[in-house]
């Protein structure tokens, strides 16, 4: 089964910019040697998000896909004991006109497993596991910053997508007394992305290795259609020994 593009899709998210800009703006930037391939950590693995402050551009949001579940739970860490390579991710949000960080937005997250499985949808892929409908879900709040943290692992792959991760931004919920939110108002919804590089490498290590589903890369991919950090490319850092940690600026349209 795979994600269907909804032809109403609205444009208005990631921050990004070129040259200098775009060197100001990238959470955890080092150099495009350490990005690609499976480098190990330099120490900039768990780097501080750089202060947005310059342009914003906005790009398409991109569909939430057939996985969705409501009623995620509020959680720094969404691994669930999955296996996995360790993926941390730190994520800035910040408004789109001025650049300023966006505090106590709620950033939530669901991508797949190591074998391409989604909670709450087991078996789609072609492979039999417990299915809790919670795994590989859920979220947390900016801080202050607009920086949220959230620790999960490197995702696998299903047929007729390339790997990735979906966001939302919601503002203004309501923390419910069963650890999820409600209420409030979604601004963004979109999808997080890996270089090909990294994820080849990423492959070739159990349990990604025994997954038999064809993979699809990241320029066969219509969704992602070779937007690069406009559609959701990720600053990665790391290795398969060492975990890895990615990073991107979201500029949201606040209304």
């Amino acid at each position: 089964m795979t994600d269907n593009t909804d032809p109403h899709i609205r444009r208005r998210t990631v921050l990004l910019g070129t040259g200098a800009t775009a060197a100001a703006l990238t959470v955890g930037a080092t150099a495009a040697s350490d990005l690609i391939g499976d480098k190990e950590p330099t120490g900039l693995d768990r780097a501080e998000p750089v202060a947005a402050a310059a342009v914003c551009t906005l790009t398409k949001e991109l569909t939430e896909g057939p996985y969705y579940l409501d009623g995620a739970l509020v959680r720094a860490d969404i691994t669930e004991d999955k296996p996995g390579i360790p993926l941390d991710l730190v994520l800035t949000v910040v408004d789109d006109g001025t650049c300023a960080p966006i505090g106590d937005a709620l950033v939530e997250l669901w991508h797949s497993d190591a074998l391409g499985e989604y909670s709450g949808f087991v078996g789609n892929n072609g492979h039999q596991e417990p299915d809790n409908g919670t795994f590989l879900r859920g979220g947390t709040l900016t801080g202050s910053d607009g920086v949220v943290r959230i620790s999960t692992i490197y995702p696998g792959w299903y047929r007729g997508r390339a790997i990735h991760i979906h966001v939302k931004v919601h503002t203004d919920v309501t923390l419910t007394s069963n650890g999820s939110f409600s209420g409030g108002q979604e601004l963004h919804t979109g999808q997080l992305f890996i270089a090909e590089s990294i994820t080849t490498a990423v492959a070739r290590v159990s349990p990604y290795s025994t997954n038999t589903v064809p993979r699809t890369s990241l320029a066969q991919d219509g969704i992602y259609g070779n937007g690069g950090a406009a559609a959701g490319l990720m600053t990665v850092t790391g290795s398969t020994t060492a975990g890895y940690t990615g990073s991107l600026t979201l500029g949201i349209d606040q209304g």
